[in-house]
């Protein structure tokens, strides 16, 4: 390598300058002094492009010196092809060049789409993994407890929270109870309130007994012998068809708030809200007739509310009247009367010449002193609807029980999905009043809309709560409708061949209360069958309208209506016009009847063969030399028929000793050589089979028909109806 001649002779000079110094302080190795180290940085700092170097002492004299090459800075090379070639297939450093590629035309969008069937999204969440959880809220729960309850992230509570428009710092902010209720329902879960009675003023209250049993056992009677009134006598068919509550002042003073429910089958769901309510239920059974089926239910609702029964056996003035018996069938049904060793008391009483109300009184009052019936009085209200009605002057009215609270008059409530202000509050009389205590019976107006039988009472503290509060549970209602529906449709099965397709009943009830509209749309959709369909497309509480009449028409549907006011004759001539069907009934047993026989009368029915006639050959004719326009040799049997009728349009069935032989249409039938359609028994005819004519004597050949059977209308004792296909 070659240096430069411009450094050669400074080089050399330092060198030899160092190394004479280094001598001269007798230093062993003087290429490991600093000095030396210094000069050679010198050098290397002053001449640009020159490589470090090593020195031995060996090689360096005091007149010439040598550089011995160890690592170089920097390298210079002479390009050759070779060196070029290799270079290039190095990967190149930096963003890297896209290389082109063939241009690939695109698919037009206008081309046809691919014929494949739709295949649903599959959801998030199946209904299946969406059970119907309840879950307890109570006034100041924090949002980390509400996450626990309701198996949530405290993030997505946080955002229901701003959607509902709260403000909150942490996790462990309270929440009030309504908006506790909100954020609940739109994670999907039911809510049940608790409220708490700390600091509450305690006092304590009336009880609420429920009457119940079986249809005709004499429960309104019983009650109007204890208020010493005459309700069962107005009531249409002598049977109670609503849940009426009222409060009666016993001979001893103490007040008791009573709740009378119908008896019939089809009000099953008046009975179980009664049980709900109620704080003792007294089961009256006739001496007479004793345990009935909806005796046995109004059982089974008050051992599911878990309330106390108080056995009251009416009736016992009658000649047929056995309270044994009827004690011993209680007994039997599990029942533990206080006779038998059990806590169940048993009064026997008649309504009529009312005795035992005495005892039936003294039973009551011990059984509420024993439970202990205290309430709080102070505080927002609590409220059980019982019943629901529309008025055209007052609009929807609200029959309602305080559990606990006092109701105020000017109050913003939500009953149900539905809200209102409270306008005015009357007693059971009819009598105006400003509040409601606990266990009072009172009627309620200034509701937006019509609440359901059933439906909690619960007093908010402004109108956009109240707001709020509605249409969270309005939409919460309409997500598990339509839950219900689609878990009904892929529960259907799916229709096969051999069953005939089922006939549409569609129907519009209207009803005077919510709670009957409830039972009669029950009591109607127990009549479906395999071959007709019960579909009740409209339901409202009201006397029928021009809107009823406007959608019967439209879907082909038929109107009841129980319990309300003959529609105008405008509108009767409207419907008759339109071929609409409207019934109208008082009692239950009417209706249910009714509506059975156009069920009846609308199934296709099931075409089944049945035997029409017999008749047995007794002798064979035979006919010969017949031309070629009349066919070859014919042979008749001659037949008398011996049970029921031959017909010739019918298909004939020969029988030898029990074997059928054959089965084809007759071709003639004669009956002393006149053609006839039809031989009746008794009588003798002559009759041919077509492609059958080895007929033998004591031969029997059956007559069959096709016959239409249609389903049959079957109402029990107890009042349950069905349809018998």
């Amino acid at each position: 390598m070659a240096w430069r001649e411009v450094g050669k002779k400074s080089i050399c000079a330092n060198l030899t300058k160092a190394l004479a110094s280094t001598k001269s302080r007798d230093v062993p190795d003087p290429l490991s002094t600093p000095i030396l180290e210094d000069a050679l940085k010198s050098i290397s700092s002053s001449i640009k492009h020159v490589p470090v170097f090593s020195a031995s002492q060996s090689s360096l004299g005091a007149d010439k010196c040598q550089i011995l090459p160890n690592r170089p800075l920097t390298r210079r090379f002479h390009a050759s092809p070779g060196l070029l070639a290799r270079r290039r297939s190095d990967e190149p450093f930096g963003l890297k060049t896209p290389k082109r590629e063939k241009y690939v035309k695109r698919e037009s969008k206008m081309q046809p789409p691919v014929e494949a069937p739709y295949v649903h999204p599959k959801p998030k969440r199946t209904t299946k993994s969406l059970p119907d959880r309840t879950i307890d809220i109570f006034e100041g729960m924090t949002i980390g407890e509400l996450a626990k309850h309701t198996n949530e992230s405290i993030s997505t509570l946080q955002e229901i929270l701003v959607n509902v428009g709260e403000k909150f710092d942490s996790e462990f902010d309270t929440l009030s109870i309504d908006i506790a209720e909100l954020v609940a329902m739109e994670t999907g879960v039911n809510v049940r309130r608790l409220h708490s009675n700390e600091g509450a003023e305690i006092l304590p209250r009336p009880a609420v007994v429920t009457v119940m049993g079986h249809v005709d056992h004499g429960k309104t009677s019983l009650l109007d012998a204890l208020r010493q009134t005459s309700v069962a006598a107005r009531e249409a068919g002598g049977i109670t068809q609503h849940l009426g509550a009222f409060v009666v002042s016993m001979p001893s003073g103490a007040s008791i708030t009573f709740l009378d429910t119908p008896g019939h089958a089809a009000f099953s769901a008046m009975r179980a809200r009664g049980a709900a309510v109620t704080d003792v239920v007294v089961l009256v059974v006739a001496a007479d007739d004793g345990v009935m089926p909806q005796t046995l239910e109004a059982m089974s609702h008050a051992k599911a509310a878990k309330v106390p029964i108080v056995v009251a056996i009416n009736k016992c003035d009658k000649p047929a009247a056995d309270p044994e018996r009827v004690k011993v069938q209680l007994a039997s049904e599990g029942l533990l009367l206080e006779e038998m060793g059990g806590d169940v008391q048993v009064v026997e009483v008649s309504a009529v010449n009312k005795t035992g109300l005495d005892n039936l009184e003294e039973a009551l009052l011990l059984q509420a002193d024993l439970m202990d019936l205290k309430a709080r009085i102070d505080g927002p209200a609590q409220a059980y609807v019982v019943e629901a009605r529309l008025d055209r002057g007052r609009g929807p009215l609200a029959t309602a029980i305080v559990k606990a609270g006092t109701l105020v008059c000017g109050q913003h409530v939500v009953v149900g999905a539905e809200w209102g202000r409270i306008r005015a509050i009357r007693d059971m009389m009819g009598n105006l009043t400003d509040k409601a205590k606990p266990a009072m019976p009172v009627e309620i107006e200034g509701l937006r809309g019509l609440p359901m039988a059933g439906d909690d009472i619960i007093v908010v503290e402004s109108e956009e709560r109240a707001r709020m509060l509605s249409a969270g549970r309005k939409k919460k209602y309409e997500k598990d409708r339509l839950r219900k529906i689609d878990e009904g449709r892929t529960e259907a099965p799916e229709p096969s061949e051999d069953v005939p397709e089922r006939v549409e009943m569609p129907i519009i009830v209207k009803a005077d209360v919510q709670g009957t509209v409830q039972a009669v749309t029950d009591a109607l959709k127990s009549l479906n069958s395999p071959q007709v369909f019960v579909n009740v497309v409209h339901v409202g509480v009201g006397p029928i309208s021009q809107s009823d009449v406007d959608l019967a028409q439209a879907c082909h549907a038929c109107i009841v209506g129980f319990n309300v006011k003959n529609p105008p004759t405008s509108l009767s001539q409207a419907a008759s016009r339109a071929s609409i069907k409207v019934k109208i009934h008082r009692v239950i047993y009417h209706l249910l009847e009714d509506i059975g026989n156009l069920i009846v009368d609308k199934a296709p029915g099931t075409f089944e063969t049945q035997v029409a006639g017999e008749a047995q050959v007794l002798n064979i004719f035979e006919l010969k030399g017949r031309s070629k326009s009349k066919g070859d040799d014919v042979k008749i049997a001659g037949c008398r028929v011996i049970d029921g009728r031959v017909t010739k349009s019918s298909t004939m069935r020969l029988l030898r000793s029990g074997e059928v032989m054959f089965e084809g249409s007759c071709v003639s039938l004669k009956r002393e050589k006149q053609d006839v359609d039809t031989v009746g028994k008794g009588n003798e005819c002559g009759l041919v089979i077509g492609d059958w004519d080895d007929f033998q004597i004591g031969d029997v050949i059956q007559c069959l028909e096709q016959v239409n059977r249609k389903p049959k209308f079957i109402s029990s004792e107890s009042g349950a109806v069905r349809i018998e296909c």
